[in-house]
């Protein structure tokens, strides 16, 4: 099992662009992909899941990956949230 404790970076949060660009990014991968966020707990490959969760600029959350290729996934994933900047 990979995770992560990740700070959202950017001012307008995980909007609807980035939420999109997510996605897509998690579905490349075979594994299991969710975010925790308080007693949320969100597929990360559901668009309407991490829009519904509404995560904003300097939100804690936690990222958990388990699979075949979780190392992997893991790394890009948080890579891609903590790069945010738009």
């Amino acid at each position: 099992m990979f995770t992560a404790q990740i700070t959202v970076p950017n001012e307008t949060g995980l909007h609807a662009r980035p939420a999109s660009a997510l996605v897509r990014l998690c579905k490349q991968y075979q594994s299991s992909i969710h975010i925790r966020h308080g007693e949320l707990d969100i597929d990360a490959k559901s668009i309407v899941r991490l829009l519904a969760c509404g995560l904003s600029q300097h939100a804690r959350i936690e990222l958990v990956v388990e699979g075949e290729d979780e190392a992997e996934a893991g790394s890009a994933v948080a890579e891609f949230i903590r790069s945010l900047t738009d």
